[in-house]
């Protein structure tokens, strides 16, 4: 039997990362969808581009 297992087991991990992204988002580290979503259309095309660096930041 293949039971799907939870993202997160362990609440704890699940609640830092929660704490985590929202402090991204209050501290303005987003990247729109639009933006993105132009990014992926590009994979598997001769235009495909790496994500871009500041991404991370």
């Amino acid at each position: 039997m293949n039971a799907e297992r939870a993202l997160y087991e362990d609440p704890a991990a699940l609640e830092l990362s929660r704490k985590r992204a929202l402090a991204d988002i209050a501290a303005g580290r987003v990247v729109a969808n639009e933006v993105v979503t132009d990014w992926l259309k590009t994979w598997g095309t001769a235009d495909e581009t790496p994500m871009p660096a500041e991404w991370l930041k």
